[in-house]
């Protein structure tokens, strides 16, 4: 599996998971163009696209994509409430609604629905999650080799979410703000720290690294890669969320030596990797 970060934060986020024939895109919340020369780094286009997976309808998350709906006929899988949500507001201009493909949660989809062999194929499972949208969900990517997760915008994390993201190759996790920073922060009033700090907002630098404990049964099964997004250009900084990582599963006495740690970038891409 090849999993490209192209942009996250909280202006906007995209990635790309591909696996053999089947490429895929999570979340269009940049600019067309972005979408576009982050592909180009790995040699690949929106013809390469099997299908555009959304996880909610908030702008950071859907900006680009209906430029590149009208550019390229490309199937949207979401939950029937996002995609009520996305039309609904008229946030992504005129596009054609057939494209738009309700998904069940909990249910496994082939990444490669083409294929001839689906056994090999690998799969996409949305999974529900806690964030103040209409039906907002994250995602698990399975092989019969590897298994990656891309988990932003999740407010809290219960142990139904944490048993169907656990034992996974690779991680994006939400580590969105350091809570005295945000605290602090002049520019936010009130109701938006609560929403934030709340069950429907965001996960915090702690919260991050509590949850990545439990994703790692107390570290007796280790990630080859944890990729720290969703951080807030106001009310975090890199340096902070990566040292906060390490520090609390340093503590938890996990051996992160061979673990590959790191933040997304906000506006460019990050390292590819491969599992």
């Amino acid at each position: 599996m090849h999993i490209l970060n192209i942009a996250s934060g909280s202006s906007g986020n995209c990635t790309y998971v591909g696996n053999g024939n089947a490429h895929y895109l999570v979340d269009c919340g940049i600019s067309c163009k972005k979408v576009i020369a982050g592909l180009k780094k790995i040699n690949l286009t929106l013809d390469d696209i099997t299908a555009i997976l959304i996880s909610h309808e908030h702008i950071d998350h859907i900006k680009g994509l209906g430029v590149i709906l009208r550019k390229k006929s490309i199937p949207v899988l979401a939950t029937k409430g996002t995609i009520d949500a996305m039309l609904y507001s008229g946030s992504l201009g005129k596009v054609n609604d057939k494209l738009f493909m309700p998904i069940e949660t909990d249910c496994n989809y082939s990444m490669d629905p083409y294929s001839d062999n689906p056994d090999d194929a690998g799969y996409i499972r949305f999974i529900p999650i806690s964030h103040d949208a209409k039906e907002p969900v994250c995602f698990v990517f399975g092989t019969k080799t590897s298994k990656a997760v891309i988990a932003t915008d999740l407010g809290v994390y219960d142990k139904r979410l944490v048993k169907c993201l656990k034992n996974s190759d690779y991680y994006l996790i939400e580590s969105n703000h350091d809570v005295r920073m945000l605290e602090a922060n002049p520019r936010y009033n009130y109701n938006l720290k609560r929403r934030i700090l709340g069950e429907g907002g965001h996960l915090s630098n702690e919260q991050a690294g509590e949850f990545m404990i439990e994703l790692t049964d107390n570290g007796k099964f280790l990630p080859k890669h944890i990729v720290l997004g969703h951080l807030s250009k106001d009310n975090n900084i890199p340096e902070a969320a990566l040292q906060s990582m390490k520090n609390i599963l340093n503590a938890a006495k996990i051996d992160i030596s061979g673990v590959n740690i790191f933040t997304a970038l906000r506006d460019e891409p990050s390292e590819d990797v491969y599992i």
